[in-house]
């Protein structure tokens, strides 16, 4: 029996990409467990788009956002209660495109949140527009005649903005991307993963990737050789490209208040606001 499944119908298409990370995200949540992560204390949000739907299917508690605000959503949880592992879903237009700011800022501030990103080039939800990270010449129906935009490169722009766990994963490479699932959620500070995941409708890059994709065999030593591994076009690296220590940013805001346990009682903030008005 999966007691990490739901009653929610899985809607995606057959053979999507997303299946791995759904997948591989289970086997993270079971081996954190068998390490004494209670799952209580795994917490999830979503964005908007085929990725979202890993929400509906995963039997943890957790708040659906909206485009773009996974980001925010998961640093709100976070802060209001610090002992939580929290996961935010998103998509590549979700993430660099609505969302951009707050994963830049997220980063920059290194908020203890773990991000996973499923990366497939192409608003699948709503019939294969191109997003941030669409190759150059992608047609779709807002770009009939071929995108004329050249992508972002998502994990150089994370380690520009001082992301201290960056990584990158293949749904092909189940075992591997549930590694770094659970690396990621135990790293204390901004973690993201950049899942490469194929859209078999409107983006089919399995074909592609299987080509190009090849495992880092260490952690890369400084934040330049992390940038040279992330800037490579003739493989595309999976692994880890950084890992570094430093402060997370609710440590550095609030010490080891807990606002979900220390907060006022009613009754206290009432006479904080009389004594504010009156």
């Amino acid at each position: 029996m999966d007691d990490l499944a739901t009653y929610a119908e899985n809607t995606w298409c057959p053979g999507c990409g997303n299946f791995g990370i759904l997948n591989a995200f289970k086997k993270a949540v079971r081996q954190l467990e068998s390490e004494g992560v209670s799952r209580r204390d795994i917490v999830i949000t979503a964005g908007i788009g085929c990725h979202a739907k890993i929400f509906d299917y995963l039997r943890l508690s957790g708040f659906y956002s909206l485009h773009g605000r996974s980001m925010a959503t998961a640093q709100g949880m976070k802060l209001a209660n610090p002992r939580l592992k929290v996961v935010a879903f998103a998509g590549d237009g979700d993430a660099y495109g609505e969302g951009l700011a707050h994963m830049v800022f997220a980063a920059k501030r290194n908020a203890d949140i773990t991000v996973i990103v499923h990366n497939n080039g192409t608003y699948g939800l709503t019939t294969g527009q191109y997003t941030p990270t669409s190759v150059k010449g992608f047609r779709g129906p807002s770009t009939p005649e071929g995108s004329v935009e050249d992508p972002f490169n998502p994990l150089g722009l994370m380690l520009s903005a001082g992301a201290t766990f960056v990584a990158r994963g293949y749904p092909v490479k189940l075992d591997h991307l549930s590694g770094l699932f659970a690396a990621a959620i135990r790293h204390e500070g901004f973690s993201i993963v950049d899942v490469l995941q194929p859209c078999v409708s409107f983006n089919n890059t399995y074909s592609l990737y299987n080509g190009l994709v090849t495992e880092l065999e260490v952690v890369p030593d400084s934040f330049e050789d992390a940038m040279g591994a992330a800037r490579r076009t003739d493989r595309l690296l999976i692994g880890v490209l950084r890992d570094v220590e430093k402060e997370p940013f609710h440590k550095a805001l609030m010490g080891d208040f807990v606002p979900a346990k220390e907060r006022a009682t009613d009754k206290r903030r009432s006479r904080a606001i009389a004594a504010l008005v009156g």
